[in-house]
């Protein structure tokens, strides 16, 4: 097919979080203002300086029948979870080929994860020394790889058109995202299944993360840990989870008569060129993405009213987003209800951007802008340069068509943006 510049809509959603094993539990979590950090229970935790997470609400055991899960890494077994659930919800009965409404060679699968299966990595060579060569699993090489989630999920659905995995860490999901409506844009694909997936709750990203001084250490208020924008906030919790988006191309979906949740405008991309870990402070990266996002996609800035931000709850990054958007779309930036949504799931890593994109759409498909908790005393620089939803839920607009953005970024200076319009 030549190149085009298709409509991409999204038809089905998909997610397993800290907050719920599906997409309805963690929108009603999100909305609630419920959060999801926990005490860590095993007994390794109890020698690490930060003892808190936000591990999934249903464990995967409980909906994969275990002989498959044992073939699995955690990781592509939260991915296999959100993806069959957005694969119903798109409206789908079956894999590509026996479902007469898709076809094989124009589905894809793109699914991101930041880490990969790095459990299973630790877990099998703690086995190897402890137990000897011959008890490694044969299984242990397609569990780890990173494109393990991406490729389980291409196999569920019968993906022939492209399967992939962009690795951007914390802005993996949703790269994978912004790939996947680049190929329904372009003709690759008619139909791709997107996200982004982690689980990397384990002893050793623990440490890591935590000796970096990159995560909240207040271990004895779990919930009240993860808070960004406030003065107080300390650094991010590791969570766990994925989020998964069917999209479209309008004319596949107009054709199967599909419902449809939100326009999937497109994307904008940049990299800081700053630091391996530090954000560059005045946000001069994530500024160049938003420009990029608007030069390249037919995008009205009065009509964004909503950005999930990327506000992870560490001291630099959360203000170098909120100076970007100022910086970009200056008096239009006052009517952007920003919320921060790792305030409840905690931080995804690369599914960060899959389980936020999820929130994006709902929040546009409801017209209510879930808030962001914790904010006992707001940064001056926060309250300066954005209007933060706190404490509770806020409605959007109810009539007209409106827009919203999800920011991600990751380690090495990675930036995107997505943006979304209801139909």
């Amino acid at each position: 097919m030549s190149s085009t510049n298709r409509t991409v809509v999204v038809t089905g959603i998909g997610a397993t979080t800290p907050l719920g094993g599906d997409a309805a539990s963690t929108w009603e979590g999100l909305v609630a203002g419920r959060s999801g950090v926990k005490p860590l229970e095993q007994e390794w935790a109890a020698e690490q300086a930060v003892r808190i997470a936000a591990p999934v609400a249903v464990e995967p055991t409980e909906v994969i029948p275990r002989p498959q899960a044992r073939r699995l890494d955690r990781s592509a077994q939260f991915a296999l979870i959100a993806a069959k659930e957005a694969w119903a919800d798109a409206g789908f009965e079956a894999k590509a080929g026996e479902d007469p409404n898709v076809d094989p060679d124009r589905l894809g699968a793109v699914i991101a994860s930041g880490i990969g299966g790095v459990t299973t990595l630790l877990d099998q060579y703690d086995v190897l020394k402890d137990k000897g060569v011959r008890r490694v699993s044969p299984h242990t090489v397609p569990m780890l790889m990173p494109n393990s989630p991406s490729a389980n999920v291409g196999l569920a659905v019968g993906a022939r058109a492209g399967v992939h995995t962009p690795v951007s860490a914390c802005a993996s999901g949703a790269e994978a995202i912004g790939y996947a409506i680049e190929m329904i844009r372009t003709g690759r694909a008619d139909v791709v299944v997107a996200g982004g997936t982690e689980a990397a709750i384990h002893p050793l990203p623990i440490a890591a993360f935590g000796n970096m001084m990159a995560m909240s250490k207040n271990n004895d208020d779990p919930q009240g840990a993860s808070r960004p924008y406030d003065v107080a906030r300390d650094g991010f919790v590791l969570g766990e989870g994925a989020g998964v988006v069917v999209l479209e191309s309008a004319e596949h979906a107009a054709k199967r008569g599909a419902r449809v949740y939100a326009e999937a405008v497109g994307q904008g991309i940049s990299a800081d060129a700053h630091d391996i870990v530090q954000p560059e402070p005045e946000g001069r990266g994530i500024s160049h993405a938003l420009q990029n996002l608007l030069e390249r996609n037919d995008l009205d800035p009065a009509e964004i009213v909503h950005v999930n931000a990327h506000a992870t709850s560490t001291p630099a990054g959360d203000i170098a987003e909120l100076k970007a958007l100022r910086k970009v779309f200056g008096d239009d930036a006052d009517h952007m209800a920003v919320s921060a949504t790792k305030s409840m799931t905690g931080h995804l890593l690369g599914g960060a951007g899959g389980v936020e994109t999820v929130a994006t759409v709902l929040a546009l498909y409801h017209r209510v802008a879930p808030p962001t908790i914790n904010v006992e005393n707001l940064d001056p620089e926060a309250e300066a340069n954005a209007d933060v939803v706190r404490g509770e839920a806020r409605k959007l607009p109810v009539e007209g068509r409106i827009a919203a953005l999800n920011d991600s970024f990751g380690f090495g200076g990675h930036n995107v943006v997505l943006a979304f319009r209801t139909i």
